[in-house]
């Protein structure tokens, strides 16, 4: 794969990880929640454009067909790069609200989804090196 690489979203992965440990060891330091949702967001991009671009390039799916994450979630999971269709389109929908991560309720939401996220990513990660 050419630009994005599954080491990137390991590494992403990784720092998700740290930030939601550091935070939970130090839930009054709102700066490590916020790096963890920012590193969510990152993950969360990572991970759709890796799954695109795998579509692609190792599943010769034409982009034309790809019009929404809808689309491109439902085709990764025909192809088995991820398990649960509606579960990545509720991490990207929790990703469209870090725009809104100001607001301390949708902040602690967002936060909260991020320890559900961690499982699928791991898994993505996983399915991805076995198509590698």
């Amino acid at each position: 794969m050419s630009r994005l690489s599954i080491e990137a979203l390991e590494k992403a992965v990784a720092t998700i990880e740290k930030a939601v440990m550091e935070y939970e060891q130090h839930p009054d330091l709102l700066s490590c929640r916020d790096g963890a949702i920012q590193r969510f967001e990152i993950t969360m991009d990572l991970s759709w454009k890796l799954l695109q671009r795998v579509l692609m390039e190792r599943f010769s799916v034409q982009i034309g067909l790809l019009r929404s994450k809808k689309d491109l979630f439902r085709e990764a999971a025909t192809y088995e790069l991820i398990a649960d269709t509606e579960r990545w389109l509720q991490h990207y929908e929790s990703r469209n609200d870090t725009s809104h991560v100001y607001d301390e309720d949708v902040a602690a939401r967002v936060f909260e989804h991020i320890k559900e996220f961690l499982p699928d990513v791991r898994d993505l990660v996983i399915r991805l090196k076995n198509v590698a």
